[in-house]
């Protein structure tokens, strides 16, 4: 065997050289010519050879006298040069449903008998020369009337590069993109009424934190939202596109709140834990924002959704069974009301809810009814039709109870979710909702019906500039006219559409991943509680009840959603510093005091660290052994405290010592209800009993050294008086002398004691 393969394998340089021989010889023979150089099949060829980007297709949508423009470029991926190259157009059949829409704008490689063939050659863009890895800019300019369009359709539209490589030297096409062609010159006999949702909705910035001044400055977690209000930025677009679209607008008021906020003056949380808050400085951004927005929401429909855009599919799943937590939608929706009426100058509707996705169950149907509003925006991949009708129905649907689903498109809702910044996307994703668009008006005879788009929730500055650019393209209004969510709401239903909302096991597990947890809604419960047990003693409760009320609807919001820890950094900080506010509030600690005697006065100050005055607090102070202290006829004693901010106050409490010893004092503060407030603190009360006897002694005591005073006085008053006598009868030196004086009254001190 070994032999045999050594003498094969000498043999096969020799087999080569024949095999090559005989190949010259059948190349002239021409049938087998075609057979021994036939290409490769075309669609692996263009599968990677040459990328085709399209840029632009303008317009949009044509009509007969307009020169259709299609303009982009080609880059060659291959490792070859391409030669004697040229972009073609490629007009294909009208697209038969939106299925079919899908499957072409899924398509890659060219695949002969499928892909139409070029038009009029004498509009293809010649390329002479490609080099490996280098691009090509092109523009086709074709007048439409050239390109013999038939019947109102969409469209099938390639763009491919064909050309020769020194590989494969025959002209062969090495790329392709497709697209789409609306067309309908004429506005149709029936136009469909197509309503936008147009979100001005962001992350939470404001914290529960207002600082120590009157003025409650908020403080904001960072300045990142000044880059979506400025020039260029993210809520920048989305008001400067809006203005001039027949749109819908949909805001959450918390955001109109904060950027009100920032125009008013605002403070940033100190990267430094110990630091004071950093002052703002974008108001002059923010005030501009509001006035633009003010301007463009001026004769606009106008849905507020509840404050704070709360997580309806996580209230409903993990948040229903915490006691206090459905309680908080509806103070939202009224909150939501007063935020754009205060802002904006505008009355809103309150009347919708926006379930994530359009998302919804029972359950979160429920939930998304339960503070008032009677329509749910969801979407047709959730509220699915059983395919029974053949055309998409219009988009009002009653789900009972008196609620009604508007049930957005799908495909059109989700058209500009992905990556626009490059112009390429953009421009494909603009011609595919176009392309929908038209084939949802030629579906289910000569009916009008209504369909609702719900974008998702906060478009980048790229998707938005895409979905201004398709409704740009409707607006000449030849098969859609514009329409807004309440008078989808109160469309006629199509007898026929599905009702039915789908079972909680059919709720997306991608979506349910996201949800707040059961433990973030306990924590807000127990903020509530604290907020709730702190504010009865305020002066004012306004003060706090606001901002942390504000706050609650924000740990709630739909944008922590991928955001899990940033959303338990939020909580638990919001937690932190209301309990901080309610330590201002305080019994000082005190220390160890002795009692001597029966009865006296022990003193225990409150401290009121806030800026504002506290009241309805009761203090009691308690003693662990009453045979021993007692505070009058028991072992407690209580007061009533007010206390003005930033100020203490020392109350008096009397004391009875009934025997000697140390004994146990402790301080508490209550509220009037009776719950306790803040910290005990305790301190030790050393009494001392006084006996009847020992009085005795102590007077006995006291009425000697009286005694012994007076005599001491009086003794001392003896002295100085003699002492005067004395020199008053001493004979002076210039006096004559006079003899024996008489004793009679003498300063001697024997008289006197006489």
């Amino acid at each position: 065997m070994a032999e045999a393969a050594d003498i094969l394998g000498a043999a096969a340089p020799a087999r080569r050289r024949w095999l090559r021989r005989a190949v010259v010889l059948l190349a002239g023979t021409p049938v087998l010519a075609a057979l021994v150089y036939a290409p490769a099949p075309p669609a692996q060829a263009a599968d990677s050879a040459v990328d085709v980007q399209l840029l632009e297709v303008s317009p949009n949508a044509p009509v007969k006298s307009d020169t259709l423009t299609i303009s982009g470029s080609v880059v060659n991926n291959s490792r070859e040069a391409i030669k004697a190259a040229h972009v073609g157009l490629r007009l294909g059949p009208v697209v038969g449903d939106r299925a079919s829409i899908d499957e072409v704008a899924d398509r890659t490689g060219f695949r002969a008998g499928v892909d139409p063939g070029e038009i009029d050659p004498a509009y293809a863009v010649k390329i002479d020369s490609l080099p490996s890895k280098a691009s090509q800019p092109f523009t086709i300019n074709v007048p439409v009337g050239k390109l013999d369009l038939g019947k109102d359709g969409v469209y099938q539209l390639g763009v491919s590069l064909s050309g020769e490589t020194d590989s494969r030297p025959y002209e062969q096409v090495l790329g392709i993109r497709r697209t789409f062609l609306p067309w309908q010159p004429e506005a149709a006999a029936k136009r469909s009424y197509l309503t936008y949702a147009w979100p001005l909705i962001s992350t939470t910035r404001v914290t529960a934190e207002t600082g120590s001044d009157e003025s409650q400055t908020p403080v904001f977690l960072d300045d990142s939202l000044a880059k979506e209000l400025a020039p260029g930025g993210r809520l920048e677009r989305m008001v400067s596109l809006g203005k001039d679209l027949p749109i819908t607008w949909v805001i959450d008021p918390d955001l109109l709140y904060t950027v009100d906020a920032m125009a008013k003056g605002y403070r940033i949380r100190n990267p430094d834990p110990n630091g004071k808050p950093l002052p703002g400085k974008s108001k002059a951004v923010a005030e501009q924002w509001l006035s633009a927005l003010e301007t463009a929401v001026q004769g606009k429909k106008v849905v507020a959704l509840p404050y704070a855009d709360p997580d309806l599919a996580s209230l409903a799943h993990r948040g229903k069974d915490v006691s206090g937590t459905l309680g908080q939608l509806r103070p939202a929706t009224d909150k939501a009301k007063q935020a754009v009426e205060t802002v904006l100058h505008v009355t809103p509707s309150t009347d919708f809810s926006w379930p994530v996705n359009g998302a919804i169950d029972p359950s979160i149907v429920n939930v998304a009814t339960s503070a008032g509003a009677h329509n749910v925006l969801t979407r047709s991949d959730s509220l699915q039709e059983t395919g029974a009708l053949g055309y998409t129905p219009t988009a009002a649907r009653p789900i009972g109870a008196g609620a009604t689903a508007i049930v957005a498109d799908a495909e059109l809702s989700t058209a500009f979710e992905g990556d626009m910044l490059n112009a390429r996307d953009s421009a494909l994703a603009v011609q595919r909702f176009l392309a929908h668009s038209l084939a949802l008006n030629l579906q289910g005879g000569d009916e009008q019906r209504s369909f609702v788009v719900t974008p998702q929730r906060m478009p980048s500055s790229s998707q938005a500039e895409s979905m201004a650019a398709a409704l740009r393209g409707l607006q000449g209004g030849r098969w859609t006219q514009p329409s807004d969510l309440e008078a989808a709401a109160s469309a006629k239903p199509d007898p026929g559409a599905a009702t039915q909302v789908p079972g909680a096991g059919q709720y997306p597990e991608a979506l349910s991943r996201q949800e707040l947890p059961v433990s973030a809604f306990e924590k807000i419960r127990t903020t509530q509680e604290t907020l709730d047990h702190f504010k009865v003693i305020l002066a004012a409760p306004e003060r706090v009840e606001i901002p942390f009320g504000n706050t609650t609807n924000r740990e709630m919001s739909t944008s922590w959603r991928g955001r899990p820890e940033e959303a338990g950094v939020y909580r638990d900080q919001v937690q932190d510093y209301l309990v901080g506010l309610t330590e201002k509030v305080k019994v000082v600690p005190k220390s160890d005091a002795t009692l001597s005697g029966h009865s006296a006065i022990i003193p225990v100050s409150v401290q009121n660290s806030l800026v504002q005055d506290v009241h309805n607090l009761v203090l009691r102070v308690k003693s662990a052994n009453p045979t021993r202290l007692m505070f009058g006829d028991s072992g407690v004693a209580e007061q009533e405290v007010t206390v003005q901010a930033d100020h203490s106050q020392t109350l008096k409490f009397p004391a009875n010592a009934t025997a000697s010893g140390p004994v146990e004092v402790t301080a508490q503060l209550y509220t009037k209800s009776g719950v306790p407030y803040g910290k005990e603190q305790k301190f030790t009360v050393e009494a001392t009993e006084v006996t009847p006897t020992v009085m005795l002694v102590i007077a006995g005591g006291v009425l000697l050294l009286v005694l012994a005073g007076i005599k001491m006085y009086a003794s001392r008053k003896r002295v100085a008086t003699r002492a005067a006598a004395e020199e008053s009868t001493q004979p002076s030196d210039e006096s004559p002398d006079t003899g024996p004086q008489s004793t009679s009254g003498s300063g001697t001190g024997e008289t006197v004691d006489r």
